[in-house]
């Protein structure tokens, strides 16, 4: 069995580096960044990776307009796409059941806890979470 690609697409350079950690190092996925949706969307439909996290809040290009573009072409409509969002009230997790999305993470997740939210969200095998103990 191959190891599963996750895309991220955040304009926060930082925040993408501690996904790209953890996902890596908890989930023991492959994972590919972007601060630029366009460059996201590019990365999509050449690398085509098994889920996409899509960050809600981006300069330049909306979210939905990543999304609906995902969901229109033909290589990345059935690429899974969780949204990572600081905008989790009720009135806005209404707004996300309403698209063709696996599922939400809000902002701020407990990294250590990010691959075992992603892996559930998509119905992956399980991740561990990791022990308390402090090294």
């Amino acid at each position: 069995m191959s190891t599963k690609r996750i895309l991220v697409i955040d304009d926060e350079k930082n925040l993408c580096t501690i996904i790209k950690t953890c996902l890596e190092y908890l989930g023991g996925w492959q994972v590919l960044t972007s601060t630029e949706a366009s460059y996201g969307l590019l990365l999509a439909s050449t690398e085509l990776p098994n889920a996409i996290l899509l960050d809600i809040m981006m300069p330049n290009m909306s979210a939905l307009t990543v999304l609906s573009a995902l969901q229109s072409h033909p290589l990345t409509q059935k690429i899974p796409v969780i949204l990572l969002t600081a905008k989790a009230q009720m009135q806005d997790l209404k707004q996300y059941a309403q698209l063709s999305i696996a599922g939400v993470i809000a902002k701020p997740f407990a990294p250590l806890k990010l691959a075992m939210q992603v892996a559930e969200v998509l119905g992956w095998e399980r991740i561990e979470e990791p022990s308390a103990a402090h090294s």
